[in-house]
């Protein structure tokens, strides 16, 4: 019996008739994961382990519908209650690398505070900062429509994370000092674009970017990453308190940096409905020809080069597949020489597959655009587009 999916966009709350995918859907994806019809994996694709149990092998990166059940054995996905189980295993393994998600035990008193605004027309922009951790503050911009404080009416809201040039320019002391949100005269400018649009946005720094330098280690984190996420997080708390925003469901869109630091919240962050990412990724074992180590600096995971390429227990093409069925918008230009196009678009088919499993295919699209490490303005006027289709 064919699927059917009812959700409130981004939720889990689904009923699939039937208890399952297609038996034509299964067939079909089949031949490619080498499973047979029984629902049992081939032994040469099933868990290598140790005397103690311990895994030594993951699951395949491109294969999304396969999963590893309470036997270890790996078995087809046929229900939405199958995936969910590898999702869980996706967020287990992001954490043996980015460290603990922190969760709400570890949630503080935000206490925002202004320390100056400025006011550019049909819109202000506020310098703030408010407390993700005990004894630390984030600073952030805030991007106000004039309107949306004069108004009853609620307004949609953005997470903005920036690329790493940019949030080193944005967040470092010169910017600061002169009390001015930077202008870009290049497809950076969008926080402008958006706000101008009518949106509400937050625009958070990086950690190790910049004037900002939290004590990692200090704040119990073991990588910049998951405390960026954490940062992220607790800016949708913050935009959760504010009388002129629409509450509760939000999107986020970033360039490199800042295109994959929004991904990896939108894992960990179901409010995210919508995530645009442009030139933010390609697989763990194409980026720069395998030369990990722009991915283990401290601000980014550490940890990850503890691992061979191939075992890197996550990468994109799970993480893409774990934002199902909430929108997800990837801009992955033809000559970019950070994240190679072919391999992000491996990962989008590949997630694409979880997309299906939930019957809204039209939630995950990729462009790719004749341009370099850039974030042409066809591609964000499409991104816009699904702002105001699934936030509007």
């Amino acid at each position: 019996m064919r699927e059917t999916i009812n959700d409130v966009l981004g939720s889990h709350k689904v009923e699939v008739k039937g208890n399952g995918i297609s038996r034509k859907r299964f067939l079909r994806y089949a031949a490619v994961l080498g499973v047979s019809a029984s629902g049992v994996a081939p032994a040469c694709m099933r868990y290598a382990t140790t005397e103690d149990g311990q895994e030594e092998t993951r699951l395949d990166r491109e294969n999304l519908l396969i999963y590893r059940d309470e036997k270890g054995e790996i078995r087809p996905v046929q229900a939405l209650s199958d995936w969910l189980q590898r999702k869980e295993s996706i967020l287990s393994a992001m954490q043996t690398v980015m460290g603990p998600f922190p969760g709400k035990k570890q949630r503080v008193p935000l206490d925002p505070s202004i320390n100056w605004e400025v006011d550019e027309g049909s819109y202000i922009i506020r310098y703030i900062s408010y407390s993700a951790d005990a004894g630390e503050r984030v600073p952030a911009y805030l991007l106000i429509p004039k309107e949306a404080l004069n108004s009853d009416t609620r307004f949609p809201a953005l997470l903005s994370p920036l690329g790493t040039g940019q949030s080193q320019v944005t967040f470092g002391e010169d910017t600061l000092e002169k009390k001015k949100f930077p202008v870009w005269d290049d497809y950076r400018d969008w926080p402008r674009e958006l706000v101008q649009q009518g949106y509400v946005i937050l625009v958070p720094s990086y950690p190790i970017l910049g004037a900002y330098n939290p004590h990692l280690d200090e704040l119990g984190y073991q990588s910049g990453t998951m405390k960026a996420i954490w940062n992220n997080v607790c800016a949708l708390d913050l935009l959760d308190q504010l009388p002129f925003v629409r509450s509760g469901e939000y999107g986020s869109i970033g360039h490199s940096l800042g295109g994959h630091n929004s991904i990896f919240t939108a894992v960990f962050e179901e409010r995210i409905k919508v995530v645009v990412s442009s030139c933010g990724f390609d697989s763990f074992v194409d980026y720069m020809d395998g030369d990990i180590s722009g991915w283990s600096q401290e601000r980014y995971m550490p940890n990850i080069e503890n691992y061979a390429l191939e075992e890197i227990p996550f990468d994109f093409h799970e993480m893409i597949a774990a934002l199902a069925p909430r929108v997800c918008f990837v801009n992955a230009p033809l000559q970019d020489s950070n994240f190679k196009w072919k391999s992000a678009a491996t990962i989008v088919e590949s997630a694409m597959q979880i997309y299906e499993l939930y019957d809204v295919p039209e939630r995950l699209q990729i462009a790719h655009p004749d341009a370099e490490h850039a974030f042409p303005k066809k591609e964000r006027m499409q991104a816009y587009q699904l702002f105001d289709q699934y936030l509007v």
